[in-house]
């Protein structure tokens, strides 16, 4: 991997974004050769004059070794796009973070993800429903993802680990901070069953402004939103206008017509979201009730040429077997067995008549719409 050290110098360059990354690499083949670039270079490579000027302050004022040091004393792992680890549904958005700071542990199993958000002032219901839906998904094998805010998101996050699940918290500053303060036991046991993630760079304090757009990370490592109770107005509602937008199902558990906090998912409900009564609404819907066994089935048989040139196959598209057989120049009886085993992996799914789709999950590892 190229020198971690111009990643996280950019990663403090206002205005410097995904896109912009890309345009540097693409230019320069990597981020050293961006950094020490000329102004004329930097704009020839697509930056605007007010991010060059960016560069040019941060050049002069970073110290990338004391950046670097900063970030491995905070006891967090730095991700990059060149990172073999960096998470699957994430790297599968349209303009993932270029850097990402995970404080705790990231797994494949985490790939099978889930977030749950609302309102920071959860009624007894909203509690107990969150409390009920994040210890089914967790129970499930399914990680649990939300914001360590107050509410909803805080009542995910421990039903999770009490459920003996994973967990991730999205934050809105560094990962060295826990934020809001009382929160600080739950992120030490977030860090002990997930991660504390967050794409602010180490030492960023938490402010108002930096939280709506974190709600992008929480929906982006998810397969789907769980809304359980907002206003129209809640901050929750941003992560559904996310997720829409990355292709993530959006949920949304109905309540009292009357309540200002049930407001947010019943529009969503009548807007078109999943209406949630219970778990399997969502497990079924995202096709996550053998995740379990998926997890031990992708452990102890990992993909081989045969799996990988059937989905290759499968992207344009449903086939019948009979016909991926002739693509693949295949026994049935081969391709059958290696598309049972596609099936229990959640690689494949069968629509009926022997005619088989790509999963979503790998329908999104190779931007099949």
């Amino acid at each position: 991997m190229s020198d971690l050290r111009y990643w996280l110098g950019f990663n403090l360059v206002h205005g410097i974004g995904p896109a912009r990354v890309r345009r540097l690499l693409e230019h320069f083949g990597d981020l050293a050769s961006a950094w020490e670039a000329r102004a004329e270079e930097l704009l020839t490579a697509g930056l605007d004059r007010k991010s060059v000027e960016g560069v040019q302050t941060a050049r002069r004022t970073v110290n990338l070794d004391i950046v670097l040091q900063r970030a491995e004393k905070s006891g967090a792992r730095v991700l990059t796009w060149e990172s073999p680890d960096y998470p699957r549904n994430l790297r599968n958005i349209a303009a993932p973070p270029p850097v990402l700071f995970v404080k705790g542990s990231l797994t494949e199993g985490d790939e099978w993800a889930v977030a749950m958000v609302g309102t920071r002032r959860a009624t007894a219901y909203g509690k107990e429903v969150a409390r009920e839906l994040a210890a089914g998904l967790a129970a499930n094998g399914v990680t649990v993802v939300s914001g360590l805010a107050r509410g909803i998101d805080a009542v995910a996050h421990r039903a999770a680990i009490e459920a003996g699940g994973r967990t991730l918290a999205v934050l809105g500053c560094g990962v060295d901070t826990v934020y809001p303060p009382e929160h600080r036991e739950l992120g030490e046991a977030i860090t002990q069953h997930g991660a504390l993630v967050s794409d602010y760079a180490i030492g960023t304090p938490p402010e108002a402004a930096n939280f709506p757009p974190r709600n992008r990370l929480i929906s982006g490592l998810s397969k789907g939103v769980v809304v359980v109770e907002g206003a129209e107005d809640s901050g929750a509602l941003i992560t559904t206008d996310y997720a829409a937008e990355q292709g993530r199902e959006v949920f949304a558990v109905p309540g009292n017509i009357n309540a200002r906090s049930s407001r947010g998912p019943n529009k969503l409900i009548q807007q078109g979201a999943t209406m949630v009564l219970g778990v399997n609404d969502i497990l079924e819907e995202l096709n996550l009730t053998l995740v379990t066994e998926r997890k031990e089935a992708r452990a102890a048989l990992p993909a081989d040429a045969t799996e990988q040139r059937v989905l290759e196959n499968l992207t344009t598209g449903p086939l019948h077997i009979d016909d991926l057989a002739v693509q693949l120049e295949l026994p049935i009886a081969q391709l059958s067995g290696t598309l049972a085993l596609m099936e229990l992996k959640g690689m494949v799914r069968q629509i009926g008549g022997m005619t088989y789709v790509m999963a979503k999950e790998e329908r999104a590892a190779y931007r099949v719409d």
